[in-house]
Parts: structure tokens; sequence; C-alpha cells
């Protein structure tokens, strides 16, 4: 019987890591320990009540204002004697997150082999993702196998003198959970402000959270937003991250404005809907880089850096950074320009068919499996490109 734990503490891990679990459930011979930090607690339930993950172990660590050192700390003080006690064969992490770097080196602590899933993304700036550029970086150098989601990443590791016998290229699990979410058909219901939404319009769907862009930087993203929404033919809609170095400006800045709606966070499925839904997609995170190419909606990238070049390389992102002259010139261009908007539309994803998780377990359970490459028959949303 193989023992896998996978941890994870996050939306972002939860979603990733929710094929993959549910893979290894299938599993004949596995015995699967789910442990969640809740780094980040109502966003990542609500993940787990979409997948329906029951965990085996909530450790419950988040805290107000709570900083990097604070969770790394909790997360090694916490881990070590779950580890001593169950004794997996396997700890799975999925990223670069703080909960993915302590539950790394707590395992490797406890002389319990690391599988890392995304391994090898890298900005080459360690402040910018901060401070997920050195989390990623840290855990690529304790695993002990690399299930890396493009040639791009596996290059990197390669680099850093991982030994290519323990790097598996597989796709991006997040394809697989888009896949998942929307195999069965969905709509808001009439109560739902989704159904709200004003028609007739084209939406824009604007996430943003991650830490380099508090302060100034989000609150010149808000300007760019609110001059958008002036254009009178876009409808923006922005589900605002709650904390509050986010909620505060975007909130001051934007409430009220008819041709934005702000939400509160909306679980995976509601999330899905919307990007299928959307015109365009304005984002700082790195998994929506990843699932907006996967269904045919160009995304401009609100951050100076990004560890997922191949979407950028492939024509179907692109970086804008937080200026508003930046972001407010590379938007117009594509709703003013049907022919550059179809060109980034119909530019293809390179991140994955879907079916990453089956190669991760494959791998873990020592079957062979070749590595996923990029093939346009095998990429998803983009029927309306064909031809």
């Amino acid at each position: 019987m193989l023992h896998v734990m996978p941890i994870f503490g996050t939306r972002p891990e939860s979603i990733k890591m929710a094929p993959i679990i549910r893979v290894l459930e299938a599993s004949p011979g596995v015995q699967v320990t789910v442990v969640v930090t809740a780094q980040h607690r109502a966003l990542m339930d609500d993940v787990l009540t979409v997948f329906d993950i029951r965990p085996a172990l909530d450790l419950d660590l988040m805290r107000d204002d709570q900083s990097p050192t604070g969770v790394a700390s909790a997360v090694l003080f916490e881990l070590e004697p779950l580890l001593r006690s169950y004794r997996p064969d396997w700890v799975l992490v999925q990223g670069d997150t703080t909960t993915v770097m302590a539950a790394a080196i707590a395992a490797h602590y406890s002389r319990v082999m690391v599988g890392h899933v995304e391994a090898g993304l890298r900005s080459f700036d360690r402040a910018n993702p901060f401070p997920e550029e050195m989390n990623r970086v840290v855990t690529g150098h304790i695993a002990d196998l690399h299930f890396a989601p493009t040639d791009a990443a596996r290059g990197n590791l390669l680099r850093e003198g991982i030994p290519a016998d323990r790097i598996l290229v597989t796709g991006n699990t997040v394809i697989d959970a888009l896949r998942l979410v929307t195999k069965e058909s969905w709509s808001p219901p009439f109560d739902d402000p989704l159904a709200r939404l004003p028609v007739g319009l084209r939406w824009i769907l604007v996430t943003a959270h991650r830490r380099e862009n508090f302060g100034q930087p989000i609150r010149d993203i808000c300007h760019a937003l609110l001059q958008l929404a002036n254009r009178g033919d876009v409808h923006l809609v922005f589900p605002v991250h709650p904390n509050p170095n986010i909620h505060g400006p975007v909130y001051e800045i934007l409430a009220g404005n008819s041709g934005i709606t702000l939400l509160p966070p909306v679980d995976y499925r509601r999330f899905a809907w919307l990007l299928a839904h959307a015109a365009l997609v304005l984002t700082d995170s790195g998994g929506i880089q990843e699932e907006a190419p996967s269904v045919g909606k160009p995304v401009l990238i609100l951050r100076e850096t990004t560890e997922r070049p191949e979407a950028i390389e492939a024509g179907s992102a692109r970086l804008v950074g937080t200026t508003p002259e930046r972001i407010i010139e590379a938007a117009a261009a594509l709703l003013d320009n049907a022919e550059a908007y179809s060109a980034m539309a119909c530019a293809g994803n390179p991140y994955g068919d879907g079916f990453a998780a089956q190669r991760i377990v494959a791998f873990l359970l020592g079957k062979k499996q070749s590595p996923w490459q990029v093939n346009r028959a095998a990429l998803v949303g983009l029927a309306d490109c064909e031809g």
C-alpha cells in the first residue's frame, strides 16, 4: 500500500491539487491522507466544497495579519509530529506558497520523499513575485520528484542541476481542474449577483491579489479600470480579494461606478462560468494565466515579470505591468481591433490537455508515462478558432 499525503493551504493549491487527489483516491493500492494548513481559510474551503474534498487533517493555521514567517513557522511546528505519526511514503506539494516550502522542509527533516507539482517555474527575480519565487526555488532543491508543467519548466530544473530522470513533463493540473468543473453545464440562479450582470456589453474579468501590487500599484490598476469602465461598451467584473491591502483601495476607488461590478470572492464553479463568458482577462494571478488561454480568452498580466512565459511566447498573454497608460493601451488594442483580438484568443494553450493528474499518479506508482507535449488536437476551448 503506497501512502501519499497531499499537503496544501490556499485556493490555488486546492484547485490544482484536487484532480490529483481524485485520481489517487480512485487508484487501487493507494492510501491518501489529505492535510490542509488553511493558510487561506475561506478561499480554500470553497474549493474543497466544489471538488468534494474531505481533509483527514486540518491544521487551521490562518491568523489575522499573518506574515510569511509566521505561516512557515506554524507549518513546520504542526507538521513534524504528524509526519512522524503517519509516516507517508510521499508528501505532495503544489506550486510556490509558504505552505509548500515549509511542508517540503518538514517532510525532508522527517525523511519523507517529496513530490513537487508545478515544479520548475522561475521569474529569476526573488522580489517578484515575493515570496513565491524563493519558495519554489527552495522546494525545487528539496523535492525528490518534479512534475513540470511545460518543457520550459523542465529546462529550468535541468539548468539548476536536477537529474533528468527525476523530472516528468505533465501539463498543468489547473487544466484538469477546469475540465472537471465545466463537465456539467451551470448557469447562475436568478438570485445570484452573476445573473444580474448586464447583457449586451463585453465583460472584462479582473483579479488582483499579489503582495508586490500592494500600495501604489493596486491604486494605479484601479485608476486604469475606471478609465476602461468609462468606455461605455464594456463592463468590468472584479471578484475582490479580502486582503485589506487589496480590498481597501479597490472599494475606495471603484465602488459606485455603474460600469464595474465588485464581488466577494467567487467559488471555482462560478469563476469558471465568468471566465467562459468574459471577453478579456486582466489579472496578476498565476493560475488564471494558465486557465484563460484554455478557453480562448486573451490575458493582460498586471505584473512586471512572470514565471509563466509560455503563454506570452504563444501569443495568448501579454505583460502590461501596473501603470494605467500601459493597461489602457493594451486593452484598447484588443477591444477595438477584431483581428488583434482573434490572434490572441486563438493563439492556443501551452499548459496542458487536462490529463496531468493521471500522469503524476502513474509516475508515483512507478508506471512508465510519456511526458505531455503541446499538441493542437489536444488543446481545449479552441473550437471557435478552428478552420
